[in-house]
Parts: structure tokens; C-alpha cells; sequence
């Protein structure tokens, strides 16, 4: 009897706990919600379109080691210069490409970062008031 009132008392506890925690919380009003929603799915967008210029980066360097790997093989059979000076133009504009993408993944991941930064902060803030 004894162990059945204090199960009882303590559920009742726990409840009465998890009511004084969740009343406590401020809500959040609707407009600051909605933005705050805008700003979240801002956040996945970009990072869907990063993963997806990772993507692109990678089936590029393939592309450009592949190219490499013929310009050798074209050495090794005796091309003409002429082809041999067009493969290496090639492999060097995609490889001035490649470096211009990483940089901007680089700068997409740090205005990412602050717009992630500011989502917290305006959490904070939103609560808060």
C-alpha cells in the first residue's frame, strides 16, 4: 500500500513538474515564429545547394584527373604538340574552376555559419521578450 501511494505521489510530481516547466516557457508570438521558420528553411536550402556544389566539385576533379591520366597516355603514344598544348589548356582552366568553386563552398559555408549564428540569437531573443 505503502509503495502503491508513493508511485502515486511521485507521478503525481512528475507531472505537476513537467506542467510548471512547460507553462513556464515563453511562447513565442506568431509573426516572430514565421520568421524564424523562414530562417530555418533558408539555413536547409543552403545547405542542400553546398552538398550539392561538393557533389559538382568532386565529379569535376574526377573529370580533370581523368584528362590528366590521357594527356600522359597521349605522351606516352606520341600526340602531336599541338594536341598534347590543347590537353594542357584544358586540365588548367578546370583546374582554375575547381579552385574558384572550393572558394565559393568556402564563403557559402561562412555566410551559412553567421546565418546559423543569427537563428540562435534571434531564438534567444524571441524567448526572452
Amino acid at each position: 500500500m505503502k509503495s502503491k501511494l508513493f508511485r502515486m505521489g511521485w507521478l503525481g510530481l512528475s507531472v505537476l513538474a513537467l506542467c510548471a516547466t512547460a507553462s513556464a516557457q515563453k511562447r513565442i508570438d506568431r509573426n516572430e515564429r514565421r520568421e524564424l521558420r523562414a530562417d530555418r528553411q533558408e539555413i536547409r536550402a543552403d545547405t542542400r545547394d553546398i552538398r550539392s556544389d561538393r557533389r559538382d566539385i568532386r565529379h569535376d576533379v574526377n573529370e580533370r584527373n581523368s584528362d590528366i591520366r590521357e594527356l600522359r597516355q597521349d605522351r606516352r603514344e606520341g600526340a602531336s604538340q599541338a594536341e598534347l598544348r590543347a590537353d594542357r589548356r584544358e586540365i588548367n582552366a578546370d583546374t582554375g574552376d575547381i579552385r574558384s568553386d572550393r572558394h565559393d563552398v568556402r564563403r557559402d559555408l561562412r555566410d551559412r555559419r553567421g546565418d546559423v549564428r543569427d537563428l540562435r540569437s534571434d531564438r534567444r531573443d524571441a524567448r526572452q521578450n
